[in-house]
């Protein structure tokens, strides 16, 4: 590919301020690319972040409410999705746990025929964990000691380890000259553990994308405009986008939406699944129709199972620490994870339900309902404990097996549809013994999400696929090289880009996947 000045406004346009579209951002302007980010959501600081989940006008983003937090929730037939808004995209909201997967996700065969993919990112996750200042967690807090109790239970003792986070952990609360650029990057405060990380950290110590990349990117010029959500992305003269791009925007905060538009040599589409295949759905109907068929297929979860476990004893404290701190590998396909929220986050209190299973709708609300009446002193300890965040530990399971669905759009905007394999389920067998074991061991009950007991719809947080990798544009939205087939200078780099299931946290992969296509876009011309 071949870039070179024009009468353009910008050389790129970036949509989406996540982990894929801040280290485009970055990587483009260090090769002397003149950037625009445009981002949907607003940009926000320690003073907007709320205190707990209570405060859900600070937390969702729900503009025809007026709420104008970083956290989104998104309901579909298959699947529950939860997922970030805002500069910075998935980071202000995500648990900052960055593992390395598994050989099995390297080696699977949805993208395995494209490359040696272990060697060719070789460089590329040390160089994503520098740069989002990844850490093993240094403590061990309440819920870790369970999750190792259950590991030694399960004799899987030796596969229970502290995580890898992106936090900085000096001192509580003492700000610091930038630890990570050479002084180069914003000054930093120590974690406080205080368990906040997934409701935004209000003390400066989470690595977050604007302390990193997207910091270092706007010291090189590159233009970050929130508030914009990207409407149309349209040709220059040529259909291929040879001479460039018209992408129009409108105001994403505001009733009466003002509009506007530029034009850019290339563009980098990093919006995330709910935004990039959404947007590229749509514009295969009307400007981009050179789009591969594939778009929204092969959408895939990190097969995942929440269960909270809420323990009876008010002396038990889970709330502190960081998100997350520790993991188990169950088997060799199979991770366990204690996850945390600050005290007095109840929120997710209003959406439990005791965990239990059944084939059709009426089974589990009738299982749901013997439940509550034979034991409804257990359950009646669970649903007023006094501070639900103090009590619970929340565990994510999460597996390597893959299974896809399908995203298609509607007169209600997208929809999914099983797809190949076996389809995202709710309340894996596996999650729910393991979430018993872990209750019986801190003296708790399971609970679960009603959308999962009742509805049978499970719930991810990581939500990949939509536009994978293929040969041609008969396999995939995208090359090996994340260049969209059919047009010139467009990329995808997010988690739509994924072409397997990681089985773990994806953040760390979605950035080194980004470094090694920003890496073989050459310098721009003069």
């Amino acid at each position: 590919m071949k870039t070179s000045p024009g009468n353009n406004d910008y050389d790129f346009v970036v949509i989406g301020s996540g982990f894929g579209g801040s280290v485009s951002a970055l990587r483009l302007a260090e090769k002397g690319y003149k950037v625009l980010v445009l981002e949907k959501g607003k940009r926000l600081g320690a003073k907007d972040f709320p205190r707990t989940n209570w405060n859900v006008k600070r937390w969702f983003w729900l503009p025809a409410l007026r709420f104008f937090g970083f956290f989104k929730l998104n309901w579909f037939r298959h699947i529950t999705i939860l997922s970030g808004v805002g500069v910075g995209g998935g980071s202000l909201v995500y648990a900052n746990t960055l593992p390395v997967p598994k050989k099995s996700f390297f080696q699977s065969p949805s993208w395995s025929h494209l490359a040696d993919w272990e060697q060719e990112l070789k460089g590329f996750y040390p160089l994503a964990s520098s740069m989002l200042g990844a850490t093993i967690y240094p403590r061990l807090e309440t819920g870790d000691k369970a999750l190792r109790s259950l590991a030694m239970e399960i004799g899987k003792a030796d596969q229970f380890e502290p995580t890898r986070v992106a936090v900085f952990f000096g001192e509580p609360e003492k700000t610091v000259a930038d630890p990570y650029f050479n002084g180069k990057g914003p000054e930093r405060s120590g974690c406080t553990f205080c368990g906040g990380c997934m409701v935004g950290c209000r003390f400066n110590a989470k690595n977050t994308l604007d302390k990193n990349y997207l910091y270092q990117a706007e010291k090189r010029g590159v233009v970050i405009q929130p508030e914009s959500e990207v409407v149309d992305v349209h040709p220059l003269g040529r259909e291929d986008g040879a001479n460039g791009y018209r992408v129009r925007w409108k105001e994403s905060t505001t009733f009466v939406r003002k509009r506007g538009a530029t034009t850019c040599r290339g563009v980098v589409f990093s919006g995330g699944v709910l935004g990039t295949v959404d947007l590229l759905l749509r514009l295969k109907g009307s400007s981009l129709p050179r789009l591969s068929d594939t778009v929204g297929c092969h959408v895939r979860t990190n097969s995942e199972s929440l269960l909270g476990v809420t323990a009876f004893d008010r002396k038990s404290i889970f709330s502190d620490g960081v998100a997350i701190t520790s993991i188990l590998h169950t088997d060799e396909h199979s991770h366990l994870e204690p996850v945390r929220y600050p005290p007095g986050s109840g929120f997710w209190r209003l959406l439990g339900s005791p965990a239990v299973g059944g084939k059709t709708i009426l089974a589990r609300a009738l299982n749901i309902a013997r439940e509550l009446i034979l034991h409804p002193v257990r359950n009646a300890k669970v649903y007023f404990t006094d501070d639900w965040a103090k009590r619970t530990q929340i565990l994510l399971f999460m597996q390597t097996i893959d299974g896809t669905l399908r995203f298609t759009r509607s007169m209600f905007g997208m929809k999914s549809s099983e797809e190949q394999g076996k389809a995202p389920e709710a309340l894996l067998p596996e999650a729910r013994d393991l979430a018993d074991r872990y209750g019986r061991i801190i003296n708790g009950k399971p609970v679960a999400l009603l959308s999962e007991s009742l509805l049978g719809i499970p719930t991810t947080a990581h939500i990949l696929g939509g536009c994978v990798m293929g040969r041609d544009k008969d396999e995939g939205v995208i090359d090996r090289d994340n260049r969209v087939f059919g047009y010139e200078n467009m990329y995808v780099c997010d988690g739509s880009m994924i072409s397997a299931n990681p089985g773990v946290n994806p953040s760390l992969t979605i950035t080194a996947l980004t470094e090694r296509a920003m890496s073989l876009i050459p310098e721009r011309d003069g």
